[in-house]
């Protein structure tokens, strides 16, 4: 028996294999019922190097929508840009990519992160 979580997490696996071959930092998303999170984590995955979500104590945001997530993706590009960090792999963490995942990465795009 396969719940949609254990599948999801079955896929993220096989992905994560390919991604960490390749010794780039890797722009992370998870998404939960509320919130959404972004996190780019160093080439080995041991540290945070930048991070946003719609949790933030500062800004926190009332809607887990597709507005939200390009405000999410436009600020984690601006922080990793800020910590020296250009080029990234995205990992949709098993996540088909559309809605809210494609709108997090757009607006990391068009904030100047390459992927």
């Amino acid at each position: 028996m396969s719940s949609k979580a254990e599948s999801r997490i079955r896929r993220s696996g096989k992905t994560r294999i390919r991604i960490s071959q390749q010794d780039k930092p890797r722009l992370s998303v998870f998404k939960s019922s509320q919130n959404l999170y972004a996190q780019v984590f160093d080439a080995s995955g041991s540290k945070v190097l930048a991070s946003a979500s719609t949790n933030e104590k500062a800004e926190k945001m009332q809607l887990n929508n597709i507005d939200s997530a390009k405000v999410v993706g436009q600020r984690v590009a601006e922080r990793a840009l800020a910590a020296g960090i250009s080029k990234v792999v995205f990992d949709r963490s098993g996540y088909k990519y559309h809605g809210r995942i494609k709108a997090i990465a757009e607006s990391a795009r068009e904030a100047g992160l390459e992927f």
